[in-house]
């Protein structure tokens, strides 16, 4: 019976899928093309998102991170998602500068939502920190509130955007 259990657990682990290791971030080049419009990302302020996606050799890249968390939220893809990465805007050089490599893992960053700040391409943004006293000093300033990547509701990502909203560039 020992020999029969061996056998059983041995064939199942044999079975079992092969973790794949998330793939590291990739640099933001002043080449690399948001997903949706297909404009210049470098064009744009504020936070910038990717998504990497299993087969695929680069990252799906976003001009705003509202765009990529809306992408997420699809359930139309090309493919399984194998990581995703945004701007640590609390070490980003300033709103119209995000960084080129100060990607956090999305799943550990505290987004503000709801803050009186225009994205890359002028609707309201998401905007994610790696520390939570940073989102809480963005809040401070802009408004909004707090919330984890799961957390973050439709609304802020699937709705109608008014461009006429007065939104703030922070500086």
């Amino acid at each position: 019976m020992k020999r029969f259990a061996l056998i059983a657990l041995i064939a199942l682990s044999a079975c079992k899928e092969e973790q794949i290791a998330a793939p590291d971030p990739v640099d933001l080049t002043p080449d690399a093309l948001s997903f949706f419009c297909q404009m210049n990302i470098a064009e744009h302020g504020g936070p910038k998102g990717q998504i990497h996606l299993e087969g695929y050799p680069v990252p799906l890249f976003f001009a705003q991170v509202r765009d990529m968390v809306a992408y997420l939220k699809s359930p139309e893809r090309d493919a399984e998602i194998t990581a995703v990465y945004v701007s640590d805007m609390g070490v980003a050089p300033n709103w119209r500068q995000p960084g080129i490599s100060n990607w956090i893992a999305a799943d550990g960053a505290t987004f503000v939502v709801g803050a009186n700040v225009a994205g890359g391409m002028g609707a309201r943004e998401v905007v994610p920190f790696a520390n939570p006293d940073d989102a809480t000093a963005f809040i401070e300033q802009y408004g909004g509130s707090s919330l984890p990547l799961s957390d973050i509701p439709d609304t802020e990502v699937l709705g109608p955007v008014d461009l006429d909203l007065k939104l703030e560039t922070p500086s």
